[in-house]
């Protein structure tokens, strides 16, 4: 029985104003769509990545730090129908990692699956910081690479968390992360064991744009580097995304304004996000955490898609928050 799109956005309306993230399909206008959030759990952080024909998103477990302690993931051929995938990478393969892990950042190379990973809530003196697993599948299992934190010590006042790894196109493998305040980018070499330093010698630069916080996320299109991050106080209503557009990696990255935050009528909270591009289209979906309606839990975050556009000259559009989601989109090999 097919329903109409009103029952639909009543019923999904209601389910978030309650706090529950469930799972659904909505129909408007007889298009199927992925509905939002597009799996059922308490998800944050969702690095969005398309592997040939298939999505993947790899977010955090949203809850207090001591149980934070595994990843699952979901695949899907359409947005649509997500398959979960549960406990890809855990603490029983990271021996130091003992709570909060968290910002995965997953990319391919040489057949191989690299995951990178924040763990510990690390300060100043303590172990912890960002390490990095391998698989022969995007679905793991995934094992420690190194056996110790990629990057344990805090330089340029960036807490060492919420990495991105962005392939450019002339093969470099940079790596933008940090919280506190603070961004920096550095250098990865061949096989992901440590890093690289620049044609200065310098092994970090900071990169960090007026009020960004973390969660940074980096792509490329017609040329041009689009810097992405989050604003705000992750726990609360007012976290968000915002971006600069800049000629080179390194920047300087100017910020053009803000393109997802909170809306009134549909959830709060909405940030830390990642892109998904169709390659040989103009189809991007920014992938995001939001806090339900009416809930102002810390940890109730839930996973959501919506469609990322631009105006005739570059810039990123507004995202405008949906209950619908996306509609269903295959990919061709």
């Amino acid at each position: 029985m097919k329903k109409n799109s009103l029952f639909v956005f009543l019923c999904t309306a209601a389910l978030v104003a309650c706090g529950q993230p469930k799972q659904k399909q909505a129909v408007a206008d007889d298009v199927l769509t992925s509905g939002n959030p597009v799996f059922e759990g308490w998800y944050a952080d969702p690095e969005g990545i398309i592997y040939d024909d298939t999505y993947w998103i790899f977010p955090t477990w949203s809850d207090v730090y001591e149980n934070q302690t595994f990843f699952d993931c979901f695949s899907s051929k359409d947005l649509v129908n997500w398959t979960k995938h549960s406990s890809v990478l855990d603490s029983s393969a990271v021996k130091w990692a003992k709570k909060a892990m968290w910002a995965p950042s997953i990319i391919r190379k040489d057949g191989k699956y690299y995951f990178f990973f924040g763990a510990n809530d690390v300060h100043e003196g303590e172990i912890g910081g960002i390490g990095v697993a391998v698989s022969d599948r995007p679905d793991g299992p995934y094992k420690d690479l190194l056996g110790k934190p990629l990057i344990n010590e805090i330089v340029n006042g960036a807490q060492p968390i919420d990495q991105f790894v962005f392939h450019d196109d002339d093969g470099s493998y940079y790596m933008y992360y940090g919280g506190w305040g603070h961004c920096n980018i550095v250098r990865l070499n061949d096989d992901f064991t440590g890093l690289v330093p620049f044609e200065d010698g310098t092994i970090y630069r900071e990169v960090t744009p007026e009020n960004y916080v973390e969660g940074p996320f980096m792509f490329k299109k017609n040329g041009k580097y689009y810097f992405m991050w989050s604003e705000g106080g992750w726990g609360g209503p007012d976290y968000s995304v915002a971006y600069a557009i800049a000629d080179s990696p390194f920047g300087p990255f100017k910020r053009i304004a803000k393109i997802l935050q909170q809306d009134p009528e549909v959830a709060t909270s909405a940030g830390h996000h990642s892109v998904m591009h169709v390659p040989g289209s103009e189809d991007y979906y920014i992938v995001y955490h939001r806090r339900p309606l009416n809930d102002t839990a810390r940890d109730h975050r839930v996973t959501c898609i919506d469609r990322m556009t631009f105006d005739e000259n570059g810039f990123i559009n507004p995202v405008k928050m949906t209950f619908e989601g996306v509609s269903a989109r295959t990919i061709k090999k």
